[in-house]
């Protein structure tokens, strides 16, 4: 498949799923848009190239981002991402596995990590961005949490919330242990 067909095929499906998800007719869509019924539907069908006026008409009538249309982003649902589909990060910390929970565009502003440790396993971290926080909820067993000087130890249900613009660590020091993190830029 060229290239041009791809892009007819992306923005041909965007369309008719927005227009579809607000449960318009062609012909509500024509009068909304000001846009004929044929085209809307040979537009929808991918037998046409729309202009960016009518492409602009169009997103105006169905309430969809101008700029996104091609990026394949998901209709209002469920995003699902299956627990083997999750990305892990590798070779950080010792004896813990990192599976990255929160989307790819999330990055810099919240991110949420699914923590694993075997006995004795530990993430060391050093200072993140000024004013950067961390949110760790312990799932499984027990976690000692440092952030500079301060420690904490931690048990099944307890959530830990300190500063992480300085050195801090997460061990698990008696046992296997499991947590999630949530990291939060300011």
């Amino acid at each position: 498949m060229n290239p041009r067909s791809d892009i007819h095929d992306r923005l041909a499906a965007s369309l008719r799923e927005a227009r579809k998800a607000r449960g318009l007719s062609l012909d509500a869509v024509a009068k909304l848009s000001g846009v004929s019924r044929s085209m809307v539907s040979q537009i929808e069908r991918g037998e046409s190239s729309p202009t960016v006026a009518t492409l602009w008409n169009l997103t105006q009538a169905l309430q969809v981002d101008f700029a996104g249309l091609l990026e394949g982003r998901p209709e209002p649902g469920i995003e699902v991402v299956r627990a083997g589909a999750a990305p892990v990060i590798g070779g950080r910390g010792l004896g813990v596995s990192i599976r990255i929970l929160s989307p790819a565009d999330a990055v810099g502003e919240h991110e949420v990590y699914d923590l694993r440790f075997a006995i004795n396993g530990l993430l060391e971290s050093e200072p993140h961005s000024a004013g950067c926080r961390e949110h760790l909820t312990v799932i499984e067993g027990q976690i000692r949490v440092r952030s500079g000087e301060d420690e904490q130890v931690l048990g099944p249900g307890d959530t830990a919330r300190y500063p992480a613009d300085r050195d801090h660590a997460i061990a698990a020091e008696s046992g296997a242990a499991r947590a999630l993190l949530i990291v939060q830029d300011s």
